[in-house]
């Protein structure tokens, strides 16, 4: 028999994520502009919500700083699935790299917040790490299987290289820098298909 109260209790829930995820993604859009200045106040206030909505899901500033970039990478993981469905094995990787210079760049934005916060971002950077490396694993898995690539390097020595670019290019450039590089590496081992070794 349908129990009416099961609505009833689902409802708040669906809302409740709705929220949370327009928190995030406000609070992200608020760090890119003002850094460490941005207030919890503010973001509440940006996302349309009450800042007794914030701190439910938040209880702290660090708890919100690291949701955001937890939620970036599991957007990125998410990414990798997906593009997994609508492209060719060796698209597939090429789009998520570039994904993942959008990454680089959200790291970039968040640097002053993820620098502040109290306990640190190693064990943060090493969980995202985990995630990034069986992402990339699994991207590269795929398009050496479809024989449309030849890997001779680890796969997360790729996102190494793409970090090393923008780390070390000055300035707005390193964005287009990165992305150069993305299509540097792809087809590296697409012209290493068939060599002799």
């Amino acid at each position: 028999m349908h129990d009416p109260s099961s609505r009833h209790h689902r409802k708040p829930r669906a809302d409740a994520r709705r929220n949370r995820q327009r928190l995030l993604e406000t609070a992200q859009e608020c760090f890119a502009k003002t850094g460490t200045a941005t207030t919890l106040d503010e973001i509440a206030r940006s996302a349309g919500v009450g800042i007794g909505t914030l701190y439910r899901h938040f209880p702290t500033r660090d708890a919100l700083v690291e949701a955001v970039y937890r939620n970036a990478i599991e957007q990125l993981a998410e990414a990798a699935d997906n593009l997994g469905k609508t492209h060719e094995p060796v698209e597939a990787m090429r789009q998520w790299l570039l994904l993942f210079v959008d990454h680089l760049a959200t790291k970039k934005i968040m640097a002053d917040a993820l620098a502040s916060l109290v306990c640190g971002v190693s064990e943060l950077y090493a969980v995202s790490g985990v995630t990034l490396r069986s992402t990339i694993e699994t991207l590269a898995a795929r398009a050496v299987a479809s024989n449309g690539i030849e890997l001779k390097l680890e796969p997360f020595d790729l996102l190494r290289a793409i970090a090393g670019v923008a780390n070390l290019t000055p300035g707005p450039e390193w964005e287009a820098g990165a992305r150069a590089m993305v299509d540097i590496l792809m087809a590296g081992m697409r012209r290493n298909q068939g060599a002799v070794p």
